[in-house]
């Protein structure tokens, strides 16, 4: 990488670890009335959900900032059915997985 693209990307690492540092630090001092409001638990429930939703989408149609469609969204689509039929964890994951295997294998 060229010097001054390495300035810049050492830069934002440093700087968005003491950004992260500073609210972890900080977080502490946040009155507990804050953090009981039941407004505050049920978005704080939610975060998590909604952070793996979107990591899991982004990693299911994308390839280096580009929009593809293969055997991701094979897999997907059958763990999404599996999921709305409450089948048990195990068989969701064995179901998606060999979805995009064989999706792969015949028109990959």
């Amino acid at each position: 990488m060229e010097g001054a693209t390495m300035s810049q990307m050492w830069i934002a690492v440093i700087g968005t670890s003491a950004i992260a540092f500073g609210l972890k630090y900080f977080g502490h001092s946040v009155p507990e009335k804050y953090l009981s409001h039941p407004r505050a638990l049920r978005i704080n429930t939610l975060i998590p959900i909604a952070l793996l939703s979107a990591l899991v989408a982004v990693q299911t149609v994308t390839e280096k900032s580009k929009l593809v469609i293969d055997q991701r969204l094979a897999g997907m689509a059958v763990a999404v059915i599996a999921l709305l039929l409450k089948a048990p964890f195990p068989v969701v994951v064995i179901g998606s997985a060999a979805a995009s295997a064989l999706t792969f294998r015949y028109l990959g």
